[in-house]
């Protein structure tokens, strides 16, 4: 249906022209961090999982649970710039240690202020706390763990093409042979034609770019390709379960055409560990 005053612009809720003009600015944004600025991309990323960190926040809030938001948004930006800069050598200590030492120092702080507020609420409170950081800090750390590596970029752009690829995938497959339902009570627009092409699609990307991109032995890129398009859709699926349990459709409104900076991020934190593991297992890191 067309609105007085002009064509719609709008499609299945969303405008279209701006969603596109904020999808190019984030693509450009990582493509240019990955490839010539690292340090920028490392920031980036940083506060991506901040900004995630507030929404996931806000969202707990509707069903009664309270995270110490402070500490745990400051946790996991320190947690992601504090790696990596170990993992460039401005912090003398391993990444991993990096890593963990800011998630238990962030936990440690969240139930440290939470105990002011008392008792009543207190599991339901810290839960949310842990469960943000498990869900953030904790995978967003593969990311500078895979930046350590001499081709570190290129692995995560490999990473990034795959998941990108079985949206992709899913999508157009979907729309043009989507029949059965994949999950009509979380995503009821995921079918299993679209979960299969989806999987064809990461898997034929991860090929190409094992032995292109990365020049490593095609299985791997075969498997990387299958493991990581199941990884992002799980990580999709659990986002959205986390928005239908809560009552929202997108996380916030903060990326105009795109929802929230979680709706942007569920498939990838999923993903990247998936990645750096199978990386790290076969060509080592």
């Amino acid at each position: 249906m067309v609105e007085p005053g002009g064509p719609s612009r709008k499609k299945a809720g969303r405008d279209l022209p701006v969603a596109i003009a904020v999808g190019l600015g984030l693509f450009a944004a990582v493509t240019v961090g990955l490839l010539w600025l690292p340090w920028f991309f490392a920031l980036f990323m940083a506060a991506a999982l901040g900004f995630g960190t507030i929404e996931l926040h806000h969202a707990l809030t509707r069903k009664g649970m309270r995270s110490e938001v402070v500490p745990v948004c400051v946790g996991t930006v320190v947690s992601s710039v504090g790696s990596y800069a170990a993992v460039v050598g401005l912090i003398p200590l391993e990444p991993v240690t990096m890593v963990l030492i800011c998630l238990c120092l962030t936990m440690i702080a969240a139930f440290a202020l939470r105990l002011r507020r008392g008792p009543e609420g207190f599991v339901g409170d810290a839960a949310a706390s842990a469960l943000i950081v498990a869900y953030l800090p904790m995978l967003g750390a593969s990311v500078p763990l895979l930046m350590a590596a001499d081709d570190g970029t290129l692995r995560i752009l490999t990473i990034i093409a795959c998941v990108v690829a079985s949206d992709t995938g899913a999508f157009a497959v979907g729309v043009l042979l989507g029949r059965h339902k994949m999950a009509p009570t979380i995503s009821p627009n995921k079918t299993w034609e679209g979960f299969a092409g989806g999987i064809a699609f990461a898997a034929l990307v991860g090929v190409l770019a094992a032995v292109y991109l990365l020049q490593i032995h095609w299985v791997i890129g075969l498997v990387l390709g299958v493991l990581l398009s199941l990884a992002g859709t799980t990580g999709d699926l659990v986002e959205s379960l986390i928005k239908r349990d809560v009552g929202l459709k997108d996380m916030s409104n903060f990326l105009p055409g795109h929802g929230g900076v979680m709706d942007r991020l569920d498939s990838i934190l999923i993903a990247v560990p998936v990645g750096w593991m199978i990386f790290h297992l076969t060509i080592g890191s």
